[in-house]
This record gives structure tokens, sequence and C-alpha cells, in this order.
């Protein structure tokens, strides 16, 4: 759940001047207002209060069974300065920017509740390049900071700039192949989740699949492609409600998502339900293919096969699992089918094998397949001893494993 101790509201039943004065907001007036949303901030340097919002935390999770708390806006806590112009704030004991308070009942909340709580997770939001937001709380960083001990990051990086990619027309992706690949640069500067974010699919901004260029078609083809690499990307992963089924009309709390569009008497089987099987089919791989997450955090676990193949419009990368097995992905954004197309593979394994392609016609796709199995050429490519000869389809990812 959506979990905010970023700020609360100014209304006569909230928490603003609760016994007549300044008691969970700061006194002074310039740290009480938060400058963006008319609210408050709490005053995390009072006991009181950090008591109230820790025990508030561990309540969710112990009587309520959340699974986990996705903590709002944490960029506006930690930093004096968030959103304020100079003297509009004043520095720490430090002279720094920093909100020592905040830095404080962060490291507590999140203590508390995975003391209290095993085997919830939780989640921050933040949106700059703070040290150690996932960090234990008793290891120090550079910053002289101890961890904030998150369990995980949104990667908002990841989000904004994949979504910028699969938003242009294919014959422009070339210019834009490097916001597809620059992820991986920072990948393991925190353990990251992968989000599609609710604040990116409401007020004008439309649904997941609308965001697509080209037919009804081609936009579910990207679709489909664009959630197979995400599944392949190192990193947890995040849709929002409607993704799943590839959801056309931009998000309406007034009526949620539209599951009559899943209702075989819409014959929507090879449209909404055909991906969402295909989201079913990339949770199932997931699970039974430790390479896609046994090594999330280790860069050892990642090997770029083709990161530079900007005028194919293709991504080829290599997932290792603890002992070392492979999956190989390809994700291939141009609405073309490319025959005979040469990846570099690991020369010790004697054939590979199909084990998920986004084309295929269960979910709406083209078919284009690769028979099984396939067997490397002892010619090399990628700077690797072998390699294989792909039929890639269009607009797809393709998953192979050694068979």
């Amino acid at each position: 759940m959506d979990w905010v101790p970023a700020h609360f509201p100014r209304d006569d039943w909230a928490l603003a001047e609760f016994d007549g004065k300044p008691l969970y907001e700061h006194e002074d007036p310039a740290r009480a207002a938060h400058p963006d949303w008319g609210t408050l901030e709490f005053d995390y340097g009072r006991k009181e209060v950090r008591n109230f919002l820790v025990a508030n935390a561990t309540y969710w999770c112990e009587e309520f069974h959340i699974d986990g708390l996705r903590v709002d806006a944490v960029a506006s806590m930690l930093y004096l300065d968030y959103s304020r112009e100079d003297g509009q704030w004043t520095p720490n004991e430090h002279g720094g920017r920093e909100n020592l308070d905040a830095v404080s009942f962060l490291q507590e909340m999140n203590a508390t509740v995975y003391r209290r709580c095993p085997g919830v997770v939780t989640i921050a939001e933040e949106s700059t390049a703070w040290d150690g937001v996932t960090r234990a709380t008793h290891h120090t960083g550079p910053g002289g900071f101890g961890g904030l001990g998150f369990g995980l990051k949104w990667n908002m990086g990841w989000m904004h700039d994949s979504l910028g990619y699969v938003s242009k027309e294919p014959v422009h992706r070339r210019y834009h192949h490097h916001e597809m690949t620059f992820s991986m640069v920072y990948a393991y500067s925190e353990n990251y989740v992968l989000p599609i974010s609710h604040d990116e699919v409401v007020h004008g901004k439309g649904s997941l699949v609308s965001k697509m260029p080209g037919d009804w078609w081609q936009r579910r083809a990207t679709h489909r492609a664009y959630l197979g690499f995400m599944w392949a990307h190192p990193g947890k992963q995040l849709l929002f409600m409607g993704q799943e089924f590839a959801q056309g009309a931009e998000w309406a709390e007034g009526h949620g998502p539209d599951w009559w569009l899943l209702d075989p008497a819409y014959g929507a089987e090879a449209d909404h339900r055909g991906v969402r099987d295909l989201v079913r089919d990339l949770n199932t791989a997931y699970r039974s293919v430790p390479a896609l997450w046994q090594r999330d955090t280790d860069p050892g676990g990642f090997a770029w096969v083709d990161g530079d193949a900007a005028e194919d419009n293709v991504f080829a990368f290599l997932r290792y699992d603890a002992e070392g097995a492979p999956l190989l992905a390809v994700s291939h954004f141009s609405p073309v089918v490319r025959p005979e197309y040469v990846v570099g593979v690991p020369d010790e394994y004697a054939a590979w094998q199909e084990v998920l392609n986004t084309d295929a016609a269960r979910y709406g796709g083209s078919d284009v397949r690769n028979p099984a199995p396939l067997k490397p050429d002892a010619t090399p490519a990628h700077g690797r001893a072998a390699s294989l000869r792909l039929t890639l389809p269009p607009l797809a990812t393709v998953w192979l494993r050694p068979a």
C-alpha cells in the first residue's frame, strides 16, 4: 500500500494544530509548510511524532497483514531545501541541506518494520541519487550517513527513459537507443523496482498501451515486447492496474479497471486476454528460472551481448543464475521480421531453445517462432566464441535457454 509520511492535510478533520497549536507539524512555519502540495510536514525530530508514525507503519503490517509499504515522496523528506529557494530554508547543524531528523526517522521506521514484521518489504519512491536508500541502517556510506534501510527503491530513471523510448515511432528509436541501455550504468547502486507508476497513466498521459505508436496490433505487440524486456531486466517488476491486460483507456478511479475487456463475449481472446496470458507466463517463467532474479544485485549476473544495435532496434543480453546457467533475452522494437539475425552466445552449450516469445499467436502475435533446438555456429560474434542465427519476430521479445 501507499504509505505517506511525507505530508498531511491542513483540513479541520486532520492533524494540523491538533491541540490548538503546532503538534505534529514543526513549530517553525517555514519548516511546517510543504511548498508543493499545500499541506504540512511532520516534525520528525519529536519523539511523539516519530512514535506515532512508526507505530502506524507496523500497525498496517501487523493488524491488516499488508505485504509492503511503498513510501511516497521520500526526497521531499530528505532535503531541507526541497522546492525551496535560498533564504527559505535553514541548514542543519553541520551546515548541510540534509534533514537529519527525517533520515533518523526513516532508519527507525525501516528497522522496526523489518524486525517486527518478517517477510514484508518497504519500498522508497526517491527521485534523487541519495546514497544508500536500500543500504542497511547500520552500514555507513560515503556521505557519512547510515543506510536508510529500505528493501527496494523505485527506479524512476528506468521508467522515464524506457517509456520515452517505446513511445517513439520505430524509425526514430535508433536515435534514443541509449535510453534503454543507460539503466545498466547504475543498476547496482541500489536494490531497484522497475515501476510503471500510477502517475504515468493519469491526467491525460494515457494508458501504457496507448503510449505505443502505430495501429492497435503494433501497440499491443510493443506492449508485450516491453513487458518481456522488463521481466528480463535486473530489478523487480511493478505494473499498475490494467497494464496486465493492455487496457486502452486511461485509469479512472471512479470505476476501476475495465475487466469487461477480458469477457469472452467481447471476443477479446487475441487482444486483452492474450496480454493477460503473457503476463501469467512471464511470472511462471520468472519463478522457475533463477537467472532472472537470483543475482539481481550482482553485476556478474548480467552481460550485454549487443547493447549497441541501434540501427536494428535490438537489445540482446544474458542473465546468469548462481550456478552460471544463462538465459538469453533478445528484444526487437521494429515492426519487421529479421531472419538469420546473428547473436553471440557462450560456446559450452550444444543447443538453445526458445522458452518465451511475446509474438506467439496465443498472445495475439503473428507467431514468428524459432524452432527448437537451435544449434550454435562455431562462428564468433559479439566477443563470444559461438553464435546463434535467430529469426526475430516483429515488435517482440524472445527468451532462450540451453536445451
